[in-house]
């Protein structure tokens, strides 16, 4: 499994340093899935950085969030024939929103970790099953 693609590593939830330990604990969907390990099962890497390094996912979250309303919106008048009616909409959206929290959840920490923390680069001799 060396050398592991950054969107395969990043679609199963791996560590972003390694490329080969579990960020979380279990599947999206299962109670207590999305409780975080706080240290790398393989490389060691603490994943809270610092104290509420987190509170910035819900940046990321919103901004799923609103690209998910606006396509099941989309996708709601598209499949409705264009209805007028305020309810259908808000009622997929708000359905939509719930069935996809804890994706969003689990998404917006991955994308935090890999793509928007200066701290933490992929270190590609870490990404074996060598032990040193």
């Amino acid at each position: 499994m060396a050398q592991t693609s950054q969107w395969k590593a990043m679609s199963q939830g791996r560590c972003p340093r390694c490329r080969r330990g579990r960020m979380f604990m279990g599947p999206a969907y299962t109670i207590g899935g999305n409780k975080m390990h706080e240290h790398c099962p393989h490389c060691g890497l603490t994943f809270e950085i610092e104290p509420g390094y987190f509170y910035a996912a819900m940046y990321v979250s919103y901004a799923f969030n609103v690209a998910e309303a606006v396509a099941m919106a989309i996708a709601t008048s598209v499949l409705s024939g264009g209805s007028d009616s305020p309810w259908l909409y808000l009622g997929v959206i708000l359905v939509g929103c719930l069935l996809l929290a804890p994706f969003n959840y689990r998404y917006s920490r991955i994308v935090l970790l890999y793509w928007l923390s200066p701290k933490i680069h992929y270190q590609p001799y870490l990404d074996t099953d060598d032990k040193k």
